[in-house]
């Protein structure tokens, strides 16, 4: 991929390293030669994904900490001095945001200031890309795709955390990091909906189908009609690695344009309800599903879609797997680490292939 090398020999600092789209994240940024030091909380019961891929034993340094602990997080800026911030770390589930709403503000929107805040008084050069999400916006349900200048906002606690957090990095980019002079260059990135093998998350479609195909039930489908932008892993960590890369290599007057927020989604074809997806699935993985709607279930929105235009034209950055492509390819990682495959050869293979279609 055009501009990812540049991370070769480089100092990064993971937020949320221990997640999910963390785990890729490191085991990419490893793979490009990066030195990668993390920073989130212990993994949770159903994130063994990082433990699967033995990342603890391959960073540069493995930090646990929250993101409330401020001294902590300015520690660990301090010392590391990254070059580059790619901060993942989050409250990233609807349904949780709910049950924990005030934890869900707290971390998402505070938690990023207090990030920020580090950057900031660590006062060194670096590039740092914060990762919110495709909820971010407000939602009116339409049928036409979001872009980066819609308002932000948010029914559920947590789409509307992440609004905030949105309005929080704008300011501090505004207010501390604009400028030619300015050390710290700033941008946002917005996805969601991501699938891919090593996702075990409680209340997400592929981790709820994948257990159930393997347990020999019926896919229990509880928001049929939704529709989504699905996507594999690699792809929106693609644009994170590629935003940060050319961010930081950017002429001042060509970084006043980068540092802002972009979408990363799919292709509009990938843009099929969660029903779709299942059926998708059962091509590769025999079985069947169930419809578990309910009307008192809370609310969670039932359309979204992201224009992608500002990433292709200014990034040159664009999808790279279909609909197709993606369920295959989380569906065989899924298969073959049930058949006794090693995860890390699996992962390192997918990125491999992902990066050749470049």
């Amino acid at each position: 991929m055009s501009g990812i090398e540049y991370f070769r020999g480089q100092k990064v600092l993971v937020t949320g390293h221990t997640g999910f789209k963390g785990s890729w994240l490191c085991e990419w940024l490893l793979q490009l030669g990066a030195e990668v030091h993390g920073y989130a909380l212990d993994p949770k019961s159903h994130e063994v994904l990082f433990d699967q891929l033995g990342l603890a034993g391959r960073l540069a340094s493995d930090t646990r900490g929250d993101l409330a602990d401020r001294n902590l997080l300015e520690e660990v800026v301090k010392e590391t001095q990254p070059a580059v911030v790619l901060h993942l770390a989050a409250q990233a589930l609807v349904r949780e945001s709910y049950e924990c709403p005030v934890e869900t503000f707290a971390t998402n929107v505070l938690g990023t200031v207090h990030l920020l805040e580090a950057v900031r008084l660590g006062d060194q050069p670096c590039t740092v890309v914060c990762i919110t999400t495709d909820k971010c916006y407000e939602n009116r349900e339409w049928l036409h795709a979001y872009r980066e200048e819609d308002p932000m906002g948010g029914h559920d606690p947590y789409s509307a955390s992440k609004g905030a957090a949105e309005i929080a990095i704008a300011s501090y980019r505004r207010s501390f990091f604009s400028g030619s002079n300015s050390k710290v260059r700033l941008a946002s990135a917005r996805a969601g909906n991501v699938i891919g093998g090593g996702d075990w998350s409680p209340d997400r479609i592929v981790p709820d189908a994948i257990r159930a195909l393997q347990g020999g039930h019926s896919i229990p489908v509880r928001n049929k009609v939704a529709t989504r932008p699905w996507q594999h892993v690699l792809e929106p960590l693609g644009g994170y690695l590629t935003l940060a890369s050319q961010l930081a290599l950017a002429s001042p007057a060509e970084a006043e344009v980068l540092a802002s927020g972009f979408n990363f989604g799919p292709t509009l074809d990938s843009n099929r309800t969660v029903a779709a997806l299942v059926e998708e699935l059962l091509k590769s993985w025999p079985g069947d599903w169930e419809d578990r709607s309910d009307p008192r279930a809370p609310h969670e929105a039932s359309k979204l879609n992201l224009a992608i235009d500002k990433a292709h034209h200014l990034l040159n950055w664009q999808p790279r797997w279909d609909f197709a492509q993606t369920i295959i390819r989380t569906a065989d990682w899924y298969r073959r680490v049930f058949a006794g495959d090693d995860p890390v050869r699996l992962t390192q293979e997918q990125i491999a292939e992902y990066s050749s279609r470049g």
